[in-house]
């Protein structure tokens, strides 16, 4: 069994684009006709480039080589241009093949994924949501009102959720770490108080930031919304800063999470190390796929740390995070997005139930992936997946984040 054929589908989500903008599937065929899918989250360049890089990849390191072969293909694209270290565009474009090998082993198999990689050791595993707005919400006033906020997070828990994440803390800039506006913290609070009157102790709080506060005003925002429990504060300060993770983690008392920006076990581990994380955030489909994360969440074990996959990307990622979290330990649980678009793209495959995902026994992935439905919904755009914007902290007027990937234009 070799690996012969690529294609690669950019498909986008309607709108209002829960998931960015668009996702980077890849479907792989072997010589004897059995096919495989991933996703490559990997998001720095256009999709257009991004193709390029996924075909060079492929037909460089992977093409012609026995799907068994993953550590082999992934010591190639790791190391053979003379770099051996974390590049996310050229491991983000593997991961997304990566696992589509996988896919294809547990088809040959007759297995799912999670057989082949130390058996199940979870029935069920855990799902988190972000705050959407409701049917009846206004999408732009949504992300700064705490009291529609509330409103959808008892919608969540009424639907069997226990843990919420929400991200009100002002805008998300290029400019790197900012002291966050005194009027982002009092907003953060009221989201906080708000939404833990709603929902009191049937759910989790999940505070989201992405990266964009200075130690000190990571500090300060934490310790403001403390009161309120949250399980995690999620990548305080820019992922690259590690020792001042660390810092944050030990000023404020709550819990830090971080990785959906790392890629490979070597970005990983030095966040272990210095004590920066006790949850760990795992993009699949940018960490080097599912045999790479496999080795993180092992690493994670020996400094008692836990696992929630991130996903802000299509069903076929989440897929992976499940069979996943399938298999380790250490999962504490698995970021969800449900949408009409995400369950028809994998035909019902995977679904939230009561708060939790089974995974599933068919083959590979457990999916089946609409491929019309997904050639179907072309990107079209010229933005990426998702952007930062170049205007800093709006210190006078207050700062708004509308959410995701809003449309463009």
């Amino acid at each position: 069994m070799k690996l012969q054929d690529l294609e690669i589908i950019v498909t986008a989500p309607p709108a209002p684009g829960w998931g960015g903008r668009y996702w980077i599937l890849v479907k792989l065929t072997t010589d004897d006709g059995i096919t495989g899918w991933g996703e490559c989250y990997a998001a720095a360049v256009g999709p257009e480039a991004m193709r390029a890089v996924i075909e060079d990849v492929f037909g460089r390191h992977m093409q012609g080589e026995n799907p068994e072969n993953i550590e082999l293909m992934f010591r190639r694209a790791y190391s053979a241009g003379f770099t051996q270290r974390p590049d996310p565009t050229v491991i983000g474009a593997f991961s997304g093949l990566e696992i589509a090998c996988w896919d294809i082993l547990g088809k040959a198999r007759g297995r799912p994924v999670w057989a082949l990689m130390g058996g199940r050791m979870n029935e069920r595993v855990r799902a988190y949501t972000y705050l959407y707005p409701l049917p009846h919400h206004d999408l732009r006033g949504f992300f700064t009102s705490p009291e529609m906020n509330a409103e959808s997070a008892a919608d969540y828990v009424a639907r069997g959720y226990t843990a919420l994440k929400f991200d009100p803390a002002g805008p998300y800039t290029i400019r790197g770490g900012h002291m966050p506006a005194q009027s982002d913290i009092s907003l953060s609070v009221a989201f906080c108080r708000a939404i833990r009157e709603a929902v009191g102790d049937r759910a989790d709080l999940l505070f989201g930031t992405h990266g964009q506060f200075t130690t000190a005003g990571a500090i300060r925002l934490g310790r403001a919304i403390a009161p309120y429990d949250p399980l995690w504060y999620e990548e305080p300060v820019p992922p690259d800063n590690i020792a001042q993770m660390a810092e944050v983690a030990a000023a404020t008392g709550v819990p830090v999470a971080t990785g959906e920006r790392l890629c490979t076990k070597a970005e990983f581990a030095p966040v272990l190390r210095q004590g920066a994380a006790s949850i760990l955030q795992p993009a699949l489909g940018r960490a080097g796929g599912l045999w790479e994360t496999r080795k993180i969440a092992a690493m994670a074990e020996v400094y008692n740390a836990q696992i929630a996959p991130h996903l802000y990307a299509g069903p076929v990622e989440w897929a992976a995070n499940i069979q996943l979290a399938a298999s380790i330990p250490n999962i504490l649980m698995a970021e969800t997005i449900e949408t009409p678009f995400h369950d028809a793209l994998i035909k019902g495959g995977l679904r939230v139930e009561d708060g939790f995902v089974t995974p599933p026994d068919e083959p590979g992935l457990g999916i089946e992936v609409d491929e019309a439905l997904a050639r179907a919904h072309p990107y079209k755009g010229n933005g990426l997946h998702l952007e930062m914007q170049e205007a800093p902290c709006d210190y006078k007027n207050g700062n708004a984040f509308l959410g995701g990937a809003p449309p463009e234009g």
